[in-house]
């Protein structure tokens, strides 16, 4: 079968190839024929090595399909099922899910170290314990989550990563008031997520910061009442909110540079919500006495910050009810041979969210 394969950390290419077979399939397994998959940043940051991801490997993590196949012991999935991939599933028996923080559940992580694919040249891992970026992949049951017939399957990939982050920072963690002010930076896929998430709370100002203009004018279109460039920050915080900063502020780039801007720009008392995924070797710098005498609270998003798969289901409600725009993130689409044209797009900032159509 056909997947796309990166051979070493750090190359900037992906190479279409046809000898590679999806392994593991067994009890509890099963075996998904993949439809459709975005393309989102953090496939990137894996493939440069600011995420760890061991190598060769299939990137992607963003899919949706239907079942071909289902292990011993899988009773709540047959063929034919359509399903969206779900990379951090819970196990629901660790702390973490017990405690209802099912976002932290370590289960998925730990098949990030097992090969999910093999070729005449030794075994390839999956992206995040999946890869998605290949026409079969076989996966724990648990990372398989039925959807409705009526949810097309390039819609129900973006519910898998990008709009379920999204969306999950601001009506979960960051739980915004009605009237408050809101700052964005970084307005890619996931932080139009967010803005959607914030005009759905109700948010009076939100404020979208990115350095491309056509990520700008794509955040006017989905709620955003301003959109500027990272320079004019600044002098909106002064017009805006009277110099006091905003209530809440959203990091979706995963640098500390820009995660430094929003601490500054979010008021004594505010919110900072880390929704972008960065390096480990990447550090924030705040002073004691400001992470005392400004009681800014700072809250990493992890998945969204809730339970995945209420979540989704939540998501496919207000996608019905025409509250969110799901369609309209999708602004390129590609074939699977072209698959690299879609990274070129996601670096240059000239898509929020790439199909690739299998």
């Amino acid at each position: 079968m056909r997947a796309a394969v990166l051979h070493e950390i750090g190359q900037d290419k992906l190479e279409v190839l046809d000898d590679v077979e999806a392994v593991g399939f067994g009890p509890g397994k099963v075996r998904i024929r993949v439809r459709a998959t975005g393309l989102c940043h953090s496939d990137l940051s894996a493939m440069s090595g600011v995420l760890p991801q061991p190598a060769p490997f299939v990137p992607g993590h963003e899919g949706a399909g239907e079942i071909l196949e289902v292990g011993e012991g899988v009773s709540h999935l047959k063929a034919g099922d359509r399903v969206v991939v779900c990379w951090l599933p819970a196990c629901g028996a660790c702390p973490a899910c017990k405690r209802g923080q099912t976002e932290l559940c370590l289960a998925g992580f730990m098949n990030a170290g097992t090969p999910n694919f093999k070729r005449p040249g030794g075994d390839v891992f999956g992206f995040a314990g999946t890869g998605t970026f290949t026409e079969e992949v076989v996966v724990d049951a648990g990372c398989a989550v039925p959807i409705p017939d009526d949810v097309p399957f390039d819609i129900a990939a973006l519910i898998g990563c990008g709009v379920t982050t999204g969306l999950g920072a601001a009506l979960n963690t960051a739980d915004l008031e009605a009237g408050s002010s809101v700052a964005v930076i970084g307005c890619g896929g996931v932080g139009i997520s967010v803005i959607q998430g914030a005009r759905l709370k109700g948010a009076a100002e939100i404020v979208a910061v990115d350095p491309i203009e056509a990520r700008r004018e794509s955040a006017l279109k989905f709620g955003a009442t301003r959109a500027m460039a990272p320079d004019e920050l600044p002098d909106a915080k002064q017009r805006i909110t009277a110099g006091e900063g905003f209530d809440h502020v959203f990091e979706v780039v995963g640098k500390s540079a820009t995660a430094r801007t929003a601490y500054d720009n979010t008021r004594r008392g505010g919110t900072l919500v880390v929704v972008g995924a960065g390096a480990m070797d990447d550090f924030l710098q705040l002073n004691m006495f400001e992470l005392f005498f400004d009681e800014k609270r700072i809250l990493p998003s992890m998945y969204g910050g809730g339970d995945v798969l209420r979540s989704y289901e939540r998501t496919i409600a207000l996608w019905r009810a025409g509250r969110i725009d799901l369609a309209g993130l999708i602004t390129h689409r590609v074939p699977f041979a072209d698959i690299n044209e879609a990274l070129d797009q996601m670096r240059t900032g000239t898509a929020l969210r790439t199909c690739i159509e299998l």
